[in-house]
């Protein structure tokens, strides 16, 4: 597997916003979001093996696999292995390739309200659906997928403390008035955490 980084942090963001787990970040991604504050591109090849040999290293029992789009590469047994391991395996994924069934906890953030049908979510039920809000483009609540947990409106970061004060407040605006969904921030962000 081609990974970008994996590194040790709290997740700061969505259900489990706090908690401490250990993210692997696979390089690669069938997307191009015009917003993405993230460099999958560059990676080093691991095998599965060096890939929990590298997780087990860490005191924590979650395990977030990201990207780019991790579900490009992502396997059953990557997964089997960090389970016997005791760890919990987490996805961060856009939702347009179905991941291996033996994940512990989905997170889907669709793209297709910026980027049209080929960015279409193909999962019929996730834990979390999280999704990233502009200001513009209406929110879809994908009745069409079961959502297990919680339903997360989380304000684009553009970059720009003016242009992100003003997508927060709208992003507050739009839950009071849409209650359905909840807020989620990227506090790793505010406080200055990877």
């Amino acid at each position: 597997m081609k990974v970008n980084e994996i590194f040790y942090t709290l997740q700061g963001e969505g259900f489990h916003t706090g908690t401490p787990a250990v993210f692997v970040r696979l390089a690669g991604c069938n997307l191009s979001c015009p917003f993405c504050d993230t460099d999958f591109g560059s990676g080093t090849e691991m095998s599965e093996g060096e890939i929990v040999s590298a997780v087990v290293e860490y005191p924590v029992s979650w395990v977030v696999i990201t990207g780019g789009e991790p579900a490009l590469q992502l396997t059953a047994t990557l997964v089997d292995s960090l389970h016997q391991h005791s760890k919990r395996v987490a996805l961060e994924t856009n939702g347009t390739v179905e991941p291996p069934s033996n994940v512990d906890w989905i997170t889907l953030s669709p793209k297709d309200i910026f980027l049209g049908k080929e960015a279409s979510p193909v999962l019929a039920e996730v834990d979390e659906l999280k999704v990233v809000y502009d200001g513009i483009h209406q929110p879809d609540l994908y009745p069409q997928i079961k959502v297990r947990h919680a339903r997360f409106l989380q304000p684009c970061d553009m970059g720009n403390q003016q242009c992100n004060e003003l997508i927060i407040n709208k992003t507050i605006d739009y839950i009071k008035t849409n209650p359905q969904w909840r807020l989620s921030l990227q506090i790793h962000k505010m406080i200055g955490i990877k």
